[in-house]
């Protein structure tokens, strides 16, 4: 694995969890008035992201992953609301993610590719690229979110301080 992948990886998950605990459950319902997902939407989508993808790449590390969320791609909601809960499925996503990662690169194997459009051909370890950059566009989202709901220019500014000092380490 390498170690600055894996460093970024880590970072990653800790600025997840700083942004949920600048949540409350009342901004799971922000929303953007033109018809996009809430705040509830995107998060609860980026914690099903690892357990979606893996159980098709690497159903073993799937396997025991919390469900928050019920429906379809399209049509879907969150199955709770506890922000604590959000955050635990963050991190055992983020480990089992890590873990398939881990395995394939220890075993000298591809993930399996379902569908057959070459994902991470070259290196399982695009998976936790491809991980990092998802996270990133729907943290912008979350963020545009929480200003158009009402949160001051203080504080948006204290979340950014509190998460970019994270990457500035």
């Amino acid at each position: 694995m390498p170690e600055l992948i894996a460093e970024s990886f880590a970072r990653n998950g800790r600025v997840n969890v700083a942004v949920i605990a600048a949540l409350s459950e009342a901004d799971l319902d922000l929303e953007d008035g033109a018809g996009g997902w809430t705040l509830g939407k995107h998060l609860g989508h980026l914690a099903d992201f690892r357990k979606s993808w893996l159980s098709n790449i690497s159903p073993p590390h799937a396997e025991g992953l919390p469900e928050v969320l019920r429906g379809n791609w399209s049509n879907f909601e969150l199955t709770t609301r506890d922000l604590g809960e959000l955050a635990a499925t963050f991190r055992a996503g983020d480990a089992a993610a890590l873990q398939a990662v881990s395995d394939a690169l220890r075993e000298g194997r591809a993930f399996a590719d379902p569908w057959n459009e070459g994902a991470y051909a070259s290196s399982p370890v695009h998976f936790l690229q491809h991980i990092l950059v998802h996270d990133a566009h729907h943290r912008g989202q979350i963020m545009a979110l929480l200003r158009r709901g009402g949160r001051t220019p203080e504080q948006m500014n204290a979340l950014d301080d509190a998460t970019w000092a994270i990457w500035r380490e």
